[in-house]
């Protein structure tokens, strides 16, 4: 709860973390609540008890239920006679299947915190003193320089 009573988060994020809001930022988000919920308070009181997750949660739900949809329209291509037709209802239930598993993937993943952590390179990258390209021309120097 910010100081206002209002509910919304003191801090703003940056690539670091939680960073604190300076006494005159603060003023003026606590200004801006109050005329948000002057203005509107039945949308101002559904931003403020929306939760991230319950969204990330009905997504992946719906996920689960259009993999099962896909999973039903491959079994239904199976069952169809005419083979040209019965290739196309399996392949779109199959394209089905594997986009709903990748979206419910990616929000299991933000409801988890898993995507947001930042990627890091490894000691045997850091090592070798750059990335790929580096290192590929370093060697084609070696090589004309020797020749």
């Amino acid at each position: 709860m910010s100081p206002s009573g209002v509910g919304f988060p003191l801090a703003g994020l940056s690539l670091g973390g939680a960073v604190p809001l300076s006494d005159h930022e603060q003023r003026m988000l606590d200004q801006i609540e109050r005329a948000l919920y002057a203005e509107d308070p039945k949308f101002a009181s559904a931003v403020r008890s929306t939760d991230p997750q319950v969204h990330y949660r009905r997504r992946i739900w719906k996920a689960a239920i259009g993999s099962a949809l896909g999973l039903f329209v491959v079994l239904a291509g199976v069952i169809v006679n005419t083979m040209p037709i019965s290739i196309v209802i399996s392949v779109a239930g199959f394209l089905l299947m594997v986009t709903c598993c990748a979206w419910g993937l990616t929000s299991w993943k933000r409801m988890n915190g898993v995507a947001e952590a930042p990627r890091r390179r490894g000691r045997r990258q850091k090592a070798a003193g750059g990335g790929f390209m580096e290192r590929l021309e370093e060697r084609w120097r070696r090589r004309h320089g020797e020749l």
